[in-house]
C-alpha cells in the first residue's frame, strides 16, 4: 500500500468511526416523574425530557410533579432543592390531553411554579382554560380565561404537523392527533433536537377500536425517521391486559393492540430498523401481581423482538 492509499484509508476509517459514534451516542435524557395510569396519585404520567448534556427540560404531561422531583433528587438526578427544579429546570409543559391523571401535578404545583408556557392543541387548551384554571375550580394562573388572570402560564396552541420551538430549551415539538375514545382528542408529540427525536404518545386507542386511522397516519410520519435511525424512542401506553373486554378499553391499548399497531409501523420501516428504537411502555393501570402479569403479557406478544423498556419513577433513561 502506497502512502497516498494509506492516508485515504485512515480518512475513510475516521469517517466510519465518526458516523457510527454519532448514530449510537446518547441524544436525550428522560426523567420519569410519574409512569402509571390512574389509582396512585403519587405516580401519574409525567416525563422530563432534555437533550443529553442539557438541564433545560420540557415536561411531557404533568400528572405527578413534586413527588417525582423528590424521588429524582433522592436518586441524585438533581441537586435540588425541589423548588429550584420546578421553577428553573422545567421550562414548560406539553399536555397531551386534559384528563386529571395527566394534569393534576401541573394544577397542584401552580402556586409555587414560575412563568412558563403550556403547549397543547386547541381542544386541550380549552379544557385547561375553562374547567381547571378557573376561580371556581382552583385559581386562574394563566393569561387567558376568567378574571382576574394571574398570568403565570401562557397557552401556546399547537397546530397539527407543524413544528414549534419549545422556549427555554434546545428542542422543538411537532404534534399529531390521537383518538382517546369517541370524540375525544389526545396528542402525540415528536420532540426533536438537532437531527434526532423522541416520540411521546398521550393516551390512545387502537385504530381498529377507534374506527379511524390516526395511528396509521402517525406511523407514516415517523417511519422515515426510524429508517434513518433518527428516532430514538417511542413512549406509548399499554393500560390494560388482554383480559380487558375491548368494549371497555375507554380509548386505551392492550398488549395485543399495541403489537398490532407496532406491526403496522414495522411494515413501513422494516423490522431491523424498528428494533433499534426503544419502546417505552407508559400508563399501565395495574399494580403488584397484576402489573407483573401485564409485563409478562407484553413480553410474550413481543414476537418482533422489540426493545421494550419499563420506566420507573425517578430513574434516568437515556436514548
Amino acid at each position: 500500500m502506497n502512502k497516498k492509499s494509506y492516508f485515504l484509508l485512515l480518512i475513510l476509517l475516521s469517517l466510519v468511526f465518526k458516523y457510527g459514534y454519532a448514530q449510537n451516542q446518547t441524544s436525550f435524557k428522560v426523567i420519569p416523574l410519574g409512569t402509571k395510569g390512574g389509582l396512585d396519585e403519587s405516580n401519574l404520567s409525567a416525563y422530563l425530557v432534555a437533550p443529553a448534556g442539557s438541564e433545560n427540560f420540557i415536561c411531557a404531561d404533568a400528572g405527578t410533579i413534586r413527588h417525582g422531583i423528590d424521588i429524582a433528587i433522592n436518586n441524585q438526578l438533581f441537586k435540588g432543592p425541589a423548588d429550584d427544579v420546578l421553577k428553573n429546570k422545567i421550562k414548560g409543559y406539553l399536555i397531551s390531553h386534559a384528563h386529571l391523571d395527566h394534569v393534576a401535578g401541573l394544577i397542584m404545583n401552580s402556586p409555587d411554579d414560575s412563568k412558563k408556557n403550556i403547549y397543547a392543541i386547541p381542544s386541550v387548551t380549552e379544557v385547561l382554560r375553562d374547567k381547571y384554571f378557573t376561580w371556581k375550580a382552583w385559581a386562574n394562573f394563566a393569561s387567558e380565561g376568567e378574571l382576574p388572570r394571574l398570568g403565570k402560564y401562557t397557552y401556546v396552541r399547537l397546530k397539527e404537523n407543524k413544528k414549534t420551538d419549545l422556549a427555554g430549551t434546545e428542542m422543538q415539538v411537532t404534534p399529531f392527533l390521537l383518538s382517546h375514545g369517541p370524540g375525544y382528542e389526545s396528542t402525540a408529540f415528536l420532540i426533536s433536537h438537532d437531527n434526532t427525536s423522541l416520540l411521546y404518545l398521550g393516551d390512545t386507542g387502537a385504530d381498529e377500536i377507534e374506527k379511524n386511522t390516526r395511528l396509521r397516519k402517525l406511523w407514516e410520519q415517523v417511519a422515515p425517521l426510524i429508517i434513518k435511525n433518527r428516532l430514538k424512542a417511542i413512549f406509548i401506553e399499554t393500560s390494560f391486559s388482554n383480559k380487558q373486554p375491548e368494549n371497555q378499553l375507554f380509548g386505551h391499548l392492550t398488549p395485543r393492540l399495541l403489537m398490532v399497531e407496532l406491526n403496522k409501523l414495522r411494515q413501513l420501516t422494516g423490522q431491523e430498523a424498528l428494533q433499534k428504537v426503544s419502546i417505552v411502555i407508559t400508563h399501565m393501570k395495574a399494580w403488584d401481581k397484576d402489573e407483573q402479569y401485564l409485563v409478562n403479557e407484553l413480553k410474550q406478544v413481543n414476537s418482533m423482538d422489540l426493545k421494550l423498556v419499563f420506566p420507573e419513577q425517578g430513574q434516568l433513561l437515556e436514548f
